[in-house]
């Protein structure tokens, strides 16, 4: 978790680093997939019992909300 987590702060600043749009929403559809990765950990988590019902529901929260925030990211730098 902790590496699909620094992954997707990685992938978004390598993605501004790059020229052009079509680039920069590439890093940010590998930091959502990296999104991705760690909810289905925190699913695997909660299945094996290492963490609880409510811990399983707030980060699923915090997810489904960076998850919307990096598609917002991606379909602006599209737009642009």
């Amino acid at each position: 978790m902790k590496r699909a987590s620094v992954s997707i702060a990685s992938n978004i600043a390598e993605g501004t680093s790059r020229g052009t749009n079509k680039d920069k929403a590439h890093f940010t559809t590998i930091a959502f997939s990296s999104t991705m990765e760690i909810l289905c950990q925190i699913i695997i988590s909660k299945r094996l019992a290492f963490i609880s019902e409510n811990e399983c529901f707030t980060l699923r929260k915090k997810i489904f909300k960076i998850s919307n925030m990096l598609n917002a990211l991606r379909k602006a730098q599209l737009n642009n």
